[in-house]
């Protein structure tokens, strides 16, 4: 069995947190926030594959 790799999962996670809380500001509270918000996804993201490729 492979061991789960927490730094990623970890990434993942918050990514998709991130995700839904600007889904969340999208539709109930301000346009403006959800876009700011949902930019924040690729950033996570991005961020998680260059400290990857970096170790």
């Amino acid at each position: 069995m492979r061991a789960i790799d927490w730094p990623l999962t970890l990434f993942l996670i918050a990514a998709f947190i991130s995700f839904v809380l600007s889904v969340v500001l999208w539709f109930f509270f301000d346009k403006d926030s959800g876009l700011f918000v949902g930019l924040w996804v690729p950033s996570i993201l991005a961020l998680a594959a260059t400290l990857r490729s970096r170790s």
